[in-house]
């Protein structure tokens, strides 16, 4: 793409509202951008980013996003006439991007809704069938009178389960899947945070109604048809989409222009707890060993579980001295494990630069939104550190520049003082 015409500047305009660049790397106030209501993504970058990434690179008709997350750069590349390459570890938001990118017949996407409706009237299922393989706490009685989903909250997913499950067409199948997915959250017993989940105040005495599960799916119903009626007509309505493990699938991406990301943190979260109420309620995990299985396929940026976090020798000065510092203070963390989990993220993230290098046409280019880490009051210099490495891989550092600050945790004061970058590197 050598240029937009005004008036697709203009389209893109009117899907992501005026924002000042400045702030592209909040989703605040995201509910107000089609699609992205489908499912609260609250640290997801703003569209805005994909359009300054594909105006400044030129010529890009290919663009690869590692760590697909809410879909934002591949739905973005598609409004302007890119055909996106997206890799997606978590398969309740492979299948949630999969909904948003993938083109629909919509009467009849309206027609399975009332036979979906219509099957699932009146109904309330024995929720074992459906969570029979989800953790204790997900129904009642839970655990030491702690759940979830109350039995007539659960007994009306199910039934919607069921009456999904009877969609023939894979796509819209798909589609409500991930929506019935979305109002997970809403009707259970807990809320939602980047750190995981809680049990909602006064849960107990406010319990949620089971008429909750039908309003709530109705309303993303709505929502999507809605969004993908008025941008139906997009550009490229192409997309690849690869389920698993960025270190092993960005092996299997062909030649492309630019690349734009952010990836996990190495803030010893995994990130896929934030969606385990997903991730059980819609059969996504049916066991134990699914759930170690994706936690094992994500970046060693976590330390959720016990893993290989071997590190060899790597000359990047930057993270020498940092794993030194880090190594100073282990017996005070509260893991242990920290400093080889940081280790070994950097690791994983030099093998992700290395095979976006080798995909990456002469001149490509790489879009990245990083966070800072500390831990036992030694910062992790993230951005720093990537640099360095991209350096090592011959890649040319366009620029690095301040994104936001993030707050640090509760034990280093909370304060809005950790680095956020947005850095830029050409091949």
């Amino acid at each position: 793409m050598t240029a937009m015409r005004a008036q697709d500047h203009t389209d893109f305009r009117q899907w992501t509202g005026e924002r000042d660049l400045a702030a592209i790397g909040t989703n605040a106030g995201s509910a107000a951008i089609p699609f992205q209501s489908w499912r609260s993504f609250k640290e997801a970058f703003a569209p805005e980013l994909t359009y300054r990434a594909i105006e400044e690179t030129k010529d890009v008709t290919r663009v690869v996003d590692p760590f697909g997350g809410s879909g934002t750069t591949a739905l973005a590349a598609q409004f302007l006439g890119a055909t996106p390459t997206t890799i997606e570890v978590n398969p309740f938001l492979a299948d949630l991007i999969e909904a948003k990118l993938a083109i629909y017949d919509l009467e009849l996407v309206v027609k399975e809704y009332a036979r979906v409706i219509q099957h699932a009237k009146g109904k309330f299922l024995a929720p074992k069938r459906f969570f029979a393989s989800a953790p204790e706490t997900f129904l009642e009685p839970g655990v030491n009178g702690r759940f979830l989903f109350s039995t007539e909250v659960a007994g009306r997913f199910s039934a919607f389960r069921e009456a999904i499950d009877s969609v023939t067409e894979p796509n819209i199948a798909r589609l409500f899947r991930v929506l019935l997915a979305s109002a997970a959250v809403p009707v259970s017993n807990a809320v939602v945070s980047g750190k995981g989940r809680r049990y909602r105040k006064n849960w107990q005495s406010r319990p949620t109604p089971p008429g909750a599960v039908d309003q709530h799916f109705e309303r993303g119903v709505l929502s999507a048809l809605f969004d993908l009626r008025r941008f139906d007509t997009r550009k490229c309505r192409a997309y690849s989409l690869l389920r698993g493990d960025a270190r092993r699938l960005l092996s299997c991406v062909g030649e492309t222009d630019l690349a734009v990301f952010s990836p996990p943190y190495p803030n010893s979260f995994d990130y896929t707890d934030v969606y385990n109420i997903e991730l059980w309620a819609l059969g996504y995990l049916g066991s134990l060993a699914d759930n170690r299985a994706l936690r094992e396929a994500t970046l060693r940026s976590h330390v959720q579980i016990s893993r290989d976090m071997d590190v060899p020798q790597t000359g990047n000065a930057a993270l020498d001295r940092t794993m030194s510092s880090l190594e100073g203070v282990r017996s005070k963390l509260w893991n242990k494990r920290i400093p080889d989990m940081v280790g070994a993220y950097f690791v994983d993230m030099f093998a992700i630069l290395s095979e976006l290098h080798r995909s990456l046409r002469t001149d490509g280019r790489v879009y990245m939104v990083v966070g800072d880490s500390r831990y036992g009051g030694i910062d992790v210099p993230v951005g720093e550190i990537l640099t360095a490495q991209a350096s090592d891989l011959s890649f040319k550092v366009v620029s690095s520049e301040p994104f936001r600050s993030m707050r640090a945790s509760p034990q280093q004061g909370g304060r809005h003082e950790l680095a956020e970058s947005l850095i830029v590197f050409q091949r």
